[in-house]
């Protein structure tokens, strides 16, 4: 886990935007992190699951007081039908059902009866305000007199009329009775359908207003909150009750009852402010109750945890900062002083030496960087003594070559007396041992002028000529040679005794006794813009496999200062790469039996280094050996496959 959590750490500093910034903003940054998270986290979850709380207590809370109520009204209105129930079944009702005109009413003098009947059962309850009872088409009879002549008429206009049932189910209806003396009047009426006794076919109407007053004293005892109140709506979804009288019969706002789908529950509606609603459906009374209270009232409670939650979190920022500064200088103190050390070994002053304060990560970077300073020193010290060592032992193979030469013939005399030689052999009309002894001449010359590292590939050129000369006096017809240089690159520079020692291992070790003449051939053609290619071709007896990759392991080798006093593929191609540098050299090509071919790379457009040094490497400014100035071609000792 704690893995994971460092990987997350890193890729916010790579990718994120703290990648550059201070580590001093970096350890507050993520120490603030470190306690703001999880509070705002915490303090999330804790506020909604107060709110969460609070809500269902509330709706809770809500539902209970309106089963209460309900139960209250459910009670108090059951008394009713069955006042109304005794007036439907009383006999002079059911006499005045079978009647069937009005003159048929007013000739059998029932009516002073049935209103007397009405007015019992009204002054039975001081809060029942009329009995209506109302014959189709035919008279109406109430407590308060007669109201209209045609009262039918005018209840068939009433929104509830045509739901009242048929088979006589007692309906709940809320209405504002406005009397002719100007009053209004809010009731709940019971209405009951008369059925005719002779067809069972509908034959009028009861209605009983009762006074809602009592209802009204139920729904206000109530307590809903500090600004909450309770409403009533029908089926129909018309205002049964509503603390405002006008809304009274008048349609609910569809936008919320729209929503109680359910036979009880709660909701929050959209509007602004939100209020929170509660309701349960009465089955009995056709009726749904309501509650309704501001919503921000019941979150009260979550509006103060919420600000307890803001200040803790700011209380706890403000010590995540402190703290974060503290812990950040007691981590970045220590790296700024190590950093300002290593300001001073960049500059070359390795006498520096930190003072290990702890034993912590720092400490033992400290002591870290301490010990790499002293393996620094120690090393270069190593370094400059072992250039030194160098030098002199370089020093004395120069002066060891130098006895050498010395204690060998003059080659100045030698030379001369080749000359002397060559002009004999003219007067006697020996022209071969003039040709050959010439041409020993030349390559004497040739090696004594050892003064300039680069030659021009004309030059080497005929200085391998000379020497092929020389060699066909010894083989005659077993070697033949072929030279194919464009006029282009015969000026072009090429590193002295490139090719010379490439031909004499060609014939030192390609041609065997009894075998095949063999045949040299030197060709150079271009290689890009910027390099040329210089190969040497033989149809020698090439070399085993094992030979070859161990010819081409040497040149991978990068001593400059290998092959000794041998001269050879090795040793030239190692003087080309110190001369021109990596991107130039040899390359060895050959199968046993084929012959073999070696490619010199040279750069098309270097300038001819002659009696200077500037341009090569340290090691050559220093005096170092680059090739042996003498050759010693023929030699049975000199080893192919080592450069020799």
């Amino acid at each position: 886990m704690s893995m994971r959590i460092g990987q997350w750490m890193d890729r916010i500093q790579r990718y994120g935007l703290l990648r550059d910034k201070p580590l001093t903003l970096r350890l507050f940054v993520f120490s603030a992190l470190l306690v703001a998270v999880p509070l705002v986290l915490v303090g999330l979850i804790s506020y909604q699951r107060s709110a969460d709380v609070l809500e269902s207590e509330g709706r809770e809370s809500s539902l209970q007081i309106i089963e209460q109520v309900k139960s209250h009204i459910e009670y108090y209105v059951r008394d009713f039908e069955i006042t109304t129930l005794g007036i439907v079944n009383h006999p002079d009702v059911t006499r005045l059902l079978r009647m069937r005109t009005a003159e048929e009413i007013q000739q059998s003098g029932i009516r002073p009866a049935v209103v007397q009947m009405l007015k019992n059962a009204s002054y039975s309850r001081s809060d029942i305000s009329n009995i209506t009872l109302v014959l189709d088409g035919r008279q109406t009879f109430d407590t308060a007199g007669v109201r209209s002549p045609y009262p039918a008429d005018e209840l068939r206009k009433e929104y509830w009329y045509a739901d009242v049932p048929l088979q006589g189910t007692p309906k709940l209806i809320s209405r504002v009775i406005r009397w002719p003396d100007g009053r209004q009047e809010q009731v709940f009426s019971i209405v009951r359908r008369l059925m005719s006794p002779q067809t069972l076919e509908p034959a009028g109407m009861l209605i009983m207003d009762v006074n809602f007053k009592r209802i009204q004293e139920i729904s206000e005892m109530v307590s809903i909150g500090r600004t909450g109140f309770l409403y009533m709506v029908d089926a129909q979804n018309h205002y049964v009750y509503h603390p405002d009288l006008s809304l009274v019969g008048t349609p609910a706002e569809p936008g919320h009852t729209g929503q109680m789908t359910e036979e009880s529950g709660a909701l929050i509606t959209g509007d602004k402010p939100s209020l929170f609603l509660t309701y349960s459906l009465s089955p009995y009374l056709g009726w749904r109750l309501v509650t309704v209270l501001p919503y921000k009232e019941l979150t009260d409670g979550t509006d103060y945890i919420g600000r307890t939650i803001l200040w803790t979190l700011i209380i706890a920022l403000t010590a995540a900062y402190l703290l974060g500064i503290g812990f950040a200088a007691s981590l970045v103190g220590p790296i700024r002083r190590l950093q300002a050390y290593m300001r001073r070994v960049e500059v070359g002053d390795f006498s520096v030496k930190l003072e290990v304060r702890s034993k912590d990560e720092i400490g033992l970077l400290t002591h870290g960087f301490n010990k790499m300073v002293e393996r620094l020193e120690s090393l270069l010290e190593e370094i400059y003594f072992s250039r030194l060592k160098e030098t002199e032992a370089s020093l004395r193979q120069k002066e060891s070559e130098l006895k050498v030469l010395q204690s060998q013939l003059n080659p100045h005399f030698l030379y001369n007396s080749l000359e002397t030689i060559r002009g004999m052999a003219l007067d006697q009309d020996m022209d071969d041992i003039a040709s050959m002894s010439g041409a020993l001449a030349k390559l004497l010359r040739y090696n004594l002028k050892n003064d300039r590292p680069v030659v021009t590939l004309r030059e080497e050129l005929l200085f391998c000529r000379m020497y092929l000369r020389v060699q066909q006096y010894r083989f005659e017809d077993r070697l033949d040679s072929e030279f194919d240089v464009p006029d282009w690159a015969l000026e072009l520079p090429v590193v002295k005794f490139a090719l010379q020692p490439i031909v004499e291992n060609s014939i030192i070790h390609g041609m065997e006794p009894g075998a095949a003449p063999m045949r040299i051939r030197i060709s150079a053609r271009r290689d890009g813009d910027a390099s040329f290619l210089v190969a040497v071709e033989d149809t020698g007896v090439g070399m085993p496999v094992e030979v070859l990759s161990r010819i081409r392991l040497d040149l991978e080798q990068k001593d400059v200062l290998a092959g000794g006093d041998h001269i050879g593929v090795a040793n030239v191609h190692r003087r080309i790469v110190y001369v021109y540098g990596e991107a130039y050299g040899g390359r060895i090509d050959s199968r046993e039996g084929g012959g073999t071919t070696v490619t010199l790379r040279f750069p098309a457009e270097a300038r001819r280094q002659a009696d200077t040094d500037e341009g090569l490497s340290p090691l050559r400014k220093a005096g170092l050996p680059l090739s042996s100035p003498e050759q010693k071609g023929g030699s049975d000792s000199v080893q192919r496959a080592v450069g020799g």
